[in-house]
């Protein structure tokens, strides 16, 4: 089954489905709460990622990269508390060394989203190594649902599905670049 198939009608997946999920991302701070999300959902379904996405929003400032760059150990801490998130040591880690590097990120090219246009096109596997090498907590499975739900990689939607049109209008950078990297690679 696609998330095009099971996704519409259902009152969490519907609307990230047909509203947000493939569509161009240009905001960092929306980049990158897509991107701890994602880290976060690794081993879980991503509805309960969907059902605690405000908690993780007011647990880490609304996503916004500098302030949650500079969270102490005190601060990290009381994440691990927060039952209302994935208490995961790791994971939270990950968030806040993560920030950290996009901070250093947006310091050379701009902005997040500019590093990652700058990178823009390359196949799956590719994308893999240098998240890899750039982030922690960033495999195969991390690493492609965050290019899928953010426009870089083609596959987030079937060509039959009504959103599919929509993200197209949208304009995602793989639907921008002449060579298209397709989601396998």
């Amino acid at each position: 089954m696609t998330y095009c198939a099971v996704a519409p009608g259902h009152p969490l997946h519907g609307p990230y489905h047909d509203t947000e999920y493939g569509f161009p991302l240009r905001d960092d701070d929306r980049l990158f709460e897509r991107l701890v999300l994602e880290i976060n959902q690794a081993g879980l379904s991503w509805l309960t990622i969907l059902k605690k996405r405000e908690a993780f929003r007011e647990a880490f400032d609304g996503f916004a990269i500098e302030r949650v760059a500079r969270f102490t150990p005190t601060r990290r801490e009381r994440l691990m508390g927060n039952a209302d998130i994935i208490r995961n040591r790791l994971k939270i880690e990950a968030a806040v060394e993560n920030a950290r590097r996009i901070v250093k990120l947006q310091k050379k090219h701009g902005s997040f989203a500019r590093w990652l246009d700058a990178q823009h096109p390359r196949p799956k596997s590719d994308w893999v190594r240098l998240f890899k090498s750039e982030f922690v907590f960033t495999g195969g499975e991390i690493t492609g649902e965050f290019l899928l739900s953010t426009g870089y990689l083609p596959g987030a939607h079937v060509e039959d599905c009504p959103v599919y049109a929509r993200v197209l209008a949208a304009r995602p950078p793989w639907a921008r670049s002449s060579r298209t990297s397709t989601p396998s690679s």
